[in-house]
């Protein structure tokens, strides 16, 4: 199903495929920089974000490192590590910037409803984790990007911000907690489509539903040759471009190896699910009010960190627990459980078996939690939630996630638990794999894919122009800047409207 009555273009300058917030994110991207570009979108499904950026698929965080402990790392000699946490932050004021230009230019057709103001928390307990956490703190609070960073281990406190993790806990248990009022909760969702209609209504542009890509192919001319199938009608069609962009979430692999490039040959997916626990309670959900993320269980992937969270979702405010990971070879929340052995290739097998015996300890977790019965979620939501009853929550699927498995010199093949573009040589395709942070710093990411595939563009007056109009701090390291980046923090949160305590108006 299409989604305008314009003819199809038969050889679009740019194919996007996957109709999540990456793709929404180039392609708006790309028609602001450059107007009269003609690009064509597929979707295997009926609407656009029903994947991962759907907001029952993700956790919902802005992530911007605050809350978040496997971005802050403890070494060996006891220094916290947070250079990952800075870059995160970083990015996600970038994707603010961007944001904040669209609702300017009335390029979302909504008010800013998918970003709501809410504190990001971290929780810990016990002595180890505390100094850990009071540790994390000061090395954090070192850099201004988390300036206004709170620490506290009075239990008095934090039974102010947080009652429900602080009622009915052990009074002798040592805690501690850090609170960033900065922090936000988005509906990547609801964001994702709303770059999408903008797309739809700009010349040049196709979007198309239930379309499938089946195959990718280098034609005599190096362009690409995209053969796709409507689902509804089982026609088949190619088209030809000279760029592809595959932000299909878990489906980006298969098509990445479909493609054959050399910079593509060798990764391989480690599929990871996820269900949350949703409150049902009202009462119990107007109690809490902060995303409260704690640290992740031994070989637990970060997806993983339990974290109990204020969620705004359609006008509704929710309470979630989890998440709760688990196994399945799907690649996709709609995918085929074929999914993962159709995957592996004669280029990606060692690295495959390498990883899966460098990490028994995440197998092992993974079967723990499948066979987790109701009381050991309900046990393990205790934990952040002492007075927690099994009659206020019911089980929630969340969405399907691929861990990146790439090659390594030493160890064969390594687990990634980041985002990972692989670009061709000649910037002629470019595919994203991988997970968390992802939508969070998707700006960042397509300006880095950018310069990857579009350089010489990128590179000329008018597309510098434009960009810094878009991000106003194009071009310059906020993270090594205090006064810009306060400047742009003022500017993004007047507009979006996160000055503000969270509601649901």
């Amino acid at each position: 199903m299409s989604t305008n009555d314009n003819l199809p273009n038969q050889a679009p300058d740019v194919v996007l495929i996957g109709a999540g917030i990456m793709s929404a994110t180039l392609g708006v991207l790309l028609k602001e920089l450059q107007p009269d570009l003609t690009i064509e979108i597929f979707e295997r499904l009926d609407n656009a974000a029903a994947e991962s950026s759907d907001a029952w698929n993700n956790a919902g965080t802005g992530h911007s490192a605050f809350c978040e402990l496997n971005y802050t790392p403890q070494l060996p000699d006891g220094s916290i590590e947070t250079s990952k946490a800075i870059k995160i932050a970083e990015s996600f004021e970038v994707s603010k910037q961007f944001w904040t230009y669209l609702m300017l230019n009335k390029s979302m057709t909504v008010v800013p409803n998918f970003i709501k103001p809410i504190p990001h928390m971290s929780f810990v307990w016990g002595e180890k984790n505390v100094d850990y956490l009071k540790k994390r703190h000061a090395a954090l609070t070192q850099n201004h990007l988390f300036k206004g960073m709170q620490y506290s281990e009075d239990p008095e406190l934090l039974r102010e911000w947080i009652p429900l993790v602080m009622e009915g806990r052990d009074k002798a248990q040592k805690v501690a907690a850090t609170r960033m009022d900065l922090g936000t909760d988005v509906n990547f969702g609801t964001l994702t489509r709303n770059m999408f209609k903008r797309l739809q209504k700009m010349p040049g542009v196709q979007m198309h539903f239930h379309h499938e890509v089946r195959k990718l192919r280098r034609d005599d001319e190096g362009n690409w040759v995209v053969g796709v199938r409507d689902l509804t009608t089982d026609q088949k069609r190619k088209v030809r471009t000279k760029f592809v962009f595959i932000g299909a979430g878990g489906g980006s692999l298969p098509l990445l190896e479909k493609a054959d490039i050399p910079e593509g040959r060798g990764f391989g997916g480690f599929p990871v699910s996820g269900q949350w626990l949703k409150c049902t309670n009202p009462e119990v959900i107007e109690q809490h009010q902060a995303k409260v993320y704690g640290k992740a269980s031994v070989g637990a992937p970060p997806m993983s960190v339990p974290h109990l969270d204020t969620r705004v979702i359609e006008g509704k405010r929710e309470l979630l627990f989890g998440p709760y990971a688990g196994f399945s070879t799907k690649f996709l929340k709609n995918g085929s459980y074929l999914d993962l052995p159709a995957s592996i290739k004669p280029t990606n097998l060692r690295p495959m078996i390498s990883a899966g015996l460098h990490n028994l300890s995440l197998t092992k977790y993974l079967i723990d939690q499948v066979r987790q019965s109701p009381e050991d979620r309900l046990a393990a939501l205790r934990e952040y939630f002492p007075n927690a009853q099994m009659q206020d929550w019911e089980l929630e699927i969340a969405g399907q996630r691929v861990q990146v498995i790439k090659k390594d010199a030493k160890k064969g093949g390594v687990l990634e638990f980041g985002t990972e573009v692989v670009s061709a040589a000649d910037g002629s395709i470019a595919a994203l794999l991988g997970a968390s942070p992802g939508a969070s710093t998707a700006v960042s990411i397509m300006l880095d894919l950018l310069k990857r595939c579009f350089n010489d563009r990128l590179q000329t007056e008018a597309w510098q122009t434009k960009l810094k109009k878009m991000i106003p701090s194009y071009g310059h390291s906020l993270a090594d800047d205090p006064e810009l980046t306060e400047e742009m923090r003022n500017y993004t949160s007047e507009v979006l409207g996160i000055n503000t305590v969270v509601t649901t108006e």
